[in-house]
């Protein structure tokens, strides 16, 4: 299950591979560059759900749900998804 600690380990990371600074990613998000340094350092207790959705926009991610007792994607599963993401970009 993924924590309020291991998203904040992997916005930092993406921030990071971005050459993102905290106080430019959130401005880009329209949270506090507090409340980033918060979450990225696992002190904050609690985010709402619209401060997380616009970070990860911000950064190009997004959530995705699914059953928690699934097994992990095969590798034609993984294929396809990646197909029909593309051609959603090319529909832009």
């Amino acid at each position: 299950m993924l924590t309020l600690s291991s998203l904040g380990a992997q916005i930092a990371a993406k921030r990071k591979s971005l050459r993102l600074t905290q106080a430019q990613l959130a401005g880009r998000a329209s949270i506090s560059r507090a409340t980033l340094d918060a979450l990225e350092n696992s002190r904050s207790g609690e985010l709402g759900f619209a401060k997380i959705t616009r970070l990860l926009s911000a950064l190009g991610l997004g959530l995705r749900l699914y059953e928690s007792g699934s097994q992990r994607p095969t590798l034609d599963e993984l294929m396809e998804e990646d197909r029909n993401d593309q051609s959603l970009d090319r529909r832009r």
